[in-house]
């Protein structure tokens, strides 16, 4: 069974794109790095709740998953913010603690320990940059770290005779956030009243990743970004994120910061969702800020499926808006024209 890494074999990426700056031997911000603040990019617009506020504070939906209405209040957040904080979903406190520090321990590394498991041109698993990069004027001030199945293989790499640890503690989440996902897809499909017969793969035979985001302590944060202001790809995102550098950009609001609740992870959508919905789910725009003090980890956990699985909007879907295709097509589009992906497949 395909999956993401075998999606972008046809549309790969230049080397000078793919490999992050030294953050280890910076000290200032390149020009390369330096973005400039416009009207439609305003870097220093953060709209930050503040504790007199309530208003502010009420913006994001906060769902707990056990309430008796969840399908309600999901399939709501989903339709009018495209983005909530999720309470109450099982997974373990102690087990993203594990996550963040090895995320932590991994972008500590080297900067040449961590090049030996740069991601190849044409491939989406190990260390690299984002792969919106290629579409943008200037450079990010963020590193990844794909996994796509078992990341023996890089982490091998990196830690020689050290990597058990790493790849239990990413395995053993994966494996929990899979049936998180398929949980949250099951209560927003039924949102949509979507048959039974409609879900196949999209319940029992997702696929997924696990990106692990490093935003380093930025000597001049208000010149760069950690990333661009993008919608996710694929179909749910769900996030953790222990301090605050999200942003989410939302009319009549701006930009807004989704600040982290205890306990709460972030779930939002990607185009995939968008299709299937047939734009009932729009996926939100974001971006990534970054801060002169603290190195920012955030982990990203991606369900999407089968790169081979055709997706298209529901059956019960009147005047459907896109066309159908395959995971493998919709990502290949998506790599070539990122953010305008959508409208090559919207029906005229």
């Amino acid at each position: 069974m395909g999956t993401v890494s075998g999606a972008y074999k046809d549309v790969p990426m230049r080397l000078k794109h793919v490999i992050p700056l030294d953050f280890e031997s910076t000290k200032v911000v390149p020009e390369s790095h330096i973005w400039p603040e416009t009207e439609n990019f305003p870097l220093s617009d953060r709209v930050l709740p503040s504790d007199d506020d309530e208003k502010s504070k009420s913006w994001i939906p906060v769902i707990d998953l056990m309430a008796p209405n969840v399908v309600e209040l999901i399939g709501h957040a989903c339709e009018t913010w495209g983005i909530f904080h999720l309470t109450n979903h099982g997974i373990p406190s102690s087990l993203i603690h594990d996550v963040e520090s090895q995320a932590r321990r991994l972008f500590s590394l080297p900067t040449e320990q961590k090049l030996k498991a740069l991601r190849s041109a044409d491939g989406a698993t190990g260390y690299g940059a984002a792969r919106m990069v290629p579409f943008l004027t200037k450079y990010l001030w963020h590193e990844g770290f794909l996994i796509a199945g078992s990341p023996i293989e890089h982490a091998s790499v990196l830690w020689p005779h050290d990597h058990k640890t790493f790849c239990d503690v990413m395995e053993t989440y994966q494996k929990m956030m899979n049936s998180l996902a398929h949980q949250l897809l099951l209560l927003m499909l039924k949102w949509l009243e979507v048959s039974e017969d409609e879900l196949n793969w999209k319940l029992s035979m997702s696929q997924d990743a696990l990106l692990l985001n490093s935003f380093p302590a930025c000597p001049d944060p208000k010149s760069t970004i950690g990333l661009a202001p993008h919608t996710d790809s694929l179909l749910i995102t769900i996030l953790h994120q222990s301090q605050e550098g999200l942003q989410i950009f939302r009319d009549g609001f701006g930009w807004v910061t989704v600040s982290p609740i205890e306990g709460a992870l972030v779930v939002n959508f990607g185009n995939l969702m968008d299709i299937l919905s047939n734009g009932k789910f729009s996926g939100i725009l974001h971006r990534a800020f970054v801060n002169q003090i603290r190195h920012r980890i955030s982990v990203a956990y991606f369900c999407y499926p089968p790169i081979d699985s055709q997706v298209a909007p529901f059956a019960k879907s009147e005047c459907p808006i896109y066309s159908s295709l395959t995971v493998k097509e919709y990502l290949e589009i998506r790599a070539k024209h990122m953010e305008d992906a959508l409208s090559v497949i919207k029906i005229k």
